[in-house]
């Protein structure tokens, strides 16, 4: 199930999108990094656990502005065509 349950500004979406793209740029890049690189891969080890903290700071900086309907077993999601936010959870 979907839910429409707010909006955010154009700054707010681009700052979100920015880290959503960084986060699967550097998630297709473990996929391929071995760890007989280790420079590389520690290094894209503490990456993806600063851009996962970002990317989660984001969500609860936004909810707690906002106000955004939360459930248990649901979490947001943002579409970057119309700045909405859903709550996508299982009836």
């Amino acid at each position: 199930m979907k839910k429409l349950i707010g909006a955010v500004t154009e700054e707010e979406k681009l700052e979100i999108q920015v880290l959503f793209e960084r986060r699967n740029g550097l998630n297709e890049l473990a996929r391929i990094v071995t760890g007989s690189n280790e420079m590389l891969y520690e290094k894209l080890v503490k990456d993806l656990g600063e851009t996962g903290r970002k990317f989660q700071d984001w969500w609860d900086r936004m909810s707690d502005q906002y106000q955004w309907e939360q459930c248990e077993k649901g979490n947001w999601e943002i579409n970057f065509s119309t700045n909405e936010i859903y709550l996508v959870y299982e009836e």
